[in-house]
């Protein structure tokens, strides 16, 4: 289990891997992000056994530590499974949202769009994935759930060039209403239909970084 240090230490990998700070492909210098980040090298190779158990980071013999870098055909199979995961994860949480759950997830659609006016790629992400989440998370399957996090994950160091273009935050506010809409009215279908919708525009422009 990771030290509360290397738990830190996690958390600003990833934010590294989401800015892109640390790129795909690239070899992680363990000596010169240990400084940079002030801590010692054994927090720092906790936390990167943990990215390495879900796949953001591989480590190969006598040369170390590299971001995890997906090719085309990866890339679709990761969103592949995700469409499969999340059509289930809606629809279960369809029969369950309460009122107070689609307050709750339009209040997170409305935090997103506050953040997409600061620019800052971790907070647009952290409120992006929150609402999403929300979501997911009411169709009661943890394991399912755990999943999907996994599987998001793995495409985070492609998907913040998503957010990076403002000519897509229109498109995506966009996006998040009419899921929302759906949701409102316990439309599993068609709330699977706009989350499928939102998803492969998503697809179209991490794809185009590959």
């Amino acid at each position: 289990m990771n030290t509360p240090l290397a738990t830190q230490v996690s958390e600003r990998l990833r934010e590294d891997l989401l800015t892109r700070s640390l790129l795909p492909g690239q070899q992680i210098v363990q000596e010169a992000l240990a400084e940079r980040y002030g801590v010692s090298r054994v927090p720092l190779r906790e936390a990167l056994k943990e990215l390495e158990a879900e796949g953001l980071v591989i480590h190969e013999p006598h040369r170390g530590y590299f971001v995890t870098e997906l090719n085309a055909a990866e890339m679709a199979e990761v969103y592949s499974i995700r469409a499969l995961l999340e059509a289930d994860a809606i629809r279960r949480a369809c029969k369950r949202l309460s009122d107070a759950d689609l307050a709750h997830i339009d209040e997170l659609r409305r935090a997103f769009e506050g953040a997409l006016l600061h620019a800052d790629l971790e907070t647009i992400a952290s409120a992006n994935r929150a609402f999403h989440f929300a979501i997911f998370d009411a169709c009661g399957l943890p394991r399912l759930v755990r999943l999907l996090r996994t599987l998001w994950d793995a495409t985070d160091a492609y998907r913040s060039l998503y957010f990076q273009d403002s000519g897509t935050h229109e498109h995506i506010c966009a996006e998040h209403l009419a899921h929302m809409e759906a949701l409102t009215r316990r439309d599993a279908e068609g709330a699977v239909e706009t989350q499928r919708l939102h998803r492969e525009r998503s697809v179209l422009i991490v794809s185009s970084s590959l």
